[in-house]
């Protein structure tokens, strides 16, 4: 097996940033939701309820970031420093530093409505849902594991599937992964759970399936809603714990990961 795929997401539920290579940190990849979009309350904002979150494409740079949209001017975004303020993360409120005023105004008016976007400036703050991980594990502002696993074979028989069905394909970035793994067969991740993963020299830890929500019918690129993947994902692949496809990875150390890295399961 080989390592097919790699793209982070800076800002959660805006466009992915794809790569050849990544540093991998406990938390997740390097960069990989460091920051949110919040509302007036302070509350986050994704495409599962706002699509235009994904006409924001942030680019990383060494000062922070680039952001860009269709028809608008490019803006740079430095690093914010200064007073935290508490934001909410589904049920956790996280300390989180403010971008300023006028990312603000740019980015609302980007995604036509009020919002603010901060920075977490310290990926430690936030613990790994406990009962999945050990203590000391940490996450960024991801949903909840700090990298996405998918199967290149798994997204073929789910698009044979949807041609059956006299459905269109959908391409692996409808479901938002880290990683991409080639040359396992189909479903073989589902054995992998409790199980350990290396990628090149890095190991991981392979805790739990992906239940997939109403995201993955928006389309990346146009912010259009459908009905699929999950209507086939409700037929073929309902489990007590969800619509299942793809699993979520805990890193177990630092080091790099690279497009054609060899893949490993362990026993």
């Amino acid at each position: 097996m080989r390592l097919t795929y790699l793209a982070t997401y800076p800002i959660k539920s805006c466009y992915r940033v794809e790569t050849d290579a990544a540093e991998v940190e406990p938390w997740g990849l390097a960069g990989d939701r460091r920051w949110l979009v919040v509302d007036g309350d302070r509350k986050l904002i994704t495409q599962r309820e706002w699509p235009q979150l994904g006409r924001v494409r942030p680019a990383p740079t060494p000062r922070g970031l680039v952001l860009r949209a269709p028809g608008r001017a490019d803006l740079d975004v430095p690093f914010p420093s200064g007073t935290t303020e508490d934001v909410k993360h589904f049920t956790l409120w996280i300390a989180a530093t403010p971008a300023g005023d006028e990312v603000d105004r740019w980015l609302s008016e980007v995604i036509e409505r009020p919002a603010h976007l901060v920075h977490l400036d310290d990926p430690t703050r936030r613990p790994v849902e406990p009962d999945f991980s050990e203590p000391g594990d940490r996450v960024s502002f991801a949903d909840g594991f700090p990298l996405l696993l998918t199967n290149a074979a798994s997204l073929d028989a789910l698009n044979d599937w949807l041609a059956e069905d006299g459905d269109e394909p959908v391409p692996l970035t409808r479901f938002r992964p880290n990683v991409v793994v080639g040359g396992a067969r189909a479903w073989a991740e589902d054995d992998w759970i409790g199980r350990r993963i290396v990628i090149g020299d890095v190991p991981f830890r392979v805790p739990k399936a992906c239940s997939r929500c109403v995201l993955t019918t928006i389309d990346p690129e146009t912010g259009e809603k459908g009905r699929q993947p999950l209507r086939v994902l409700g037929r073929r692949r309902r489990f007590p714990d969800g619509l299942l496809f793809g699993v979520n990875l805990i890193p177990d150390a630092r080091g790099k990961v690279a497009i054609g890295d060899e893949v490993s399961v362990l026993d």
